[in-house]
């Protein structure tokens, strides 16, 4: 089955599983008190991820690994959110959303898909959204460990980062 098949395939399961899940859930009490934990805000994001990761191995499209790290990532942070009651970390958590992207990438490399450059365009998306997280939250004030001087620092580092990751390129292809 090519590529736009094993798409076809998991969307179509998404949708009959998330049918039926409804469909069990208006018809049997016994089973919304059950799972009634389990679909929560925000834990139901959780397994809404973990979910499409597993219908993705389960049809062979690594592929699906992105949208489950981003779905399972933003759960996350709802939950963090949910749990600590600081809804105004979300004016620098959303940075760690192309984090989430690059994670995802990484499990797509590391199931079989173009492995190499996923694992490194993943990598680099991770370095890139945890960079941001740091400057933003520094600058936001809703991460403190540097003290005053912390969006001075990170920004220094990213400057290095970007520089290094330049001249790296440079000498490797020997210009």
């Amino acid at each position: 089955m090519n590529r736009s098949g094993r798409s076809q395939l998991a969307l179509g399961i998404i949708l009959l599983l998330i049918g039926g899940w409804f469909l069990l859930n208006q018809v049997n009490p016994s089973f919304r008190t059950f799972f009634e934990p389990y679909t929560e805000w925000p834990v139901n994001m959780l397994l809404i991820g973990a979910g499409i990761l597993v219908i993705g191995l389960a049809t062979g499209s690594p592929g699906m690994a992105v949208p489950a790290a981003i779905v399972a990532g933003i759960g996350g942070i709802f939950y963090y959110q949910e749990t600590t009651g600081n809804v105004d970390s979300w004016s620098y958590m959303w940075t760690l959303i192309p984090g989430f992207v690059g994670l995802g990438t990484m499990l797509q490399g590391l199931l079989g898909e173009n492995t190499a450059y996923n694992l490194k365009r993943g990598l680099n998306l991770m370095v890139i959204s945890a960079v941001l997280f740091l400057v933003f939250a520094a600058f936001l004030g809703g991460w403190n460990i540097l003290g005053d001087f912390g969006p001075a620092i990170l920004l220094i580092l990213l400057g290095l980062w970007v520089l290094g990751s330049g001249l790296y390129k440079t000498f490797r292809r020997g210009e």
